[in-house]
């Protein structure tokens, strides 16, 4: 299973605010993710595969 990851901790990862992050989940952009017990989260697996995605396309 993977970890589970904040949205501030994604935010982290990705160099952005929490604010972008939210904006990205709401417009689709961003890491799948999921609410688990009424918070926001996203898998690890998820994430580092958003970032190996971005970088097969530049």
């Amino acid at each position: 299973m993977s970890k589970l990851l904040t949205i501030e901790e994604v935010a982290a990862l990705l160099r952005r605010t929490p604010a972008a992050v939210r904006y990205m989940r709401h417009a689709g952009t961003g890491p799948k993710s999921a609410k688990v017990a009424g918070r926001v989260m996203f898998r690890e697996d998820d994430v580092t595969a958003y970032i190996e995605a971005a970088f097969q396309d530049a």
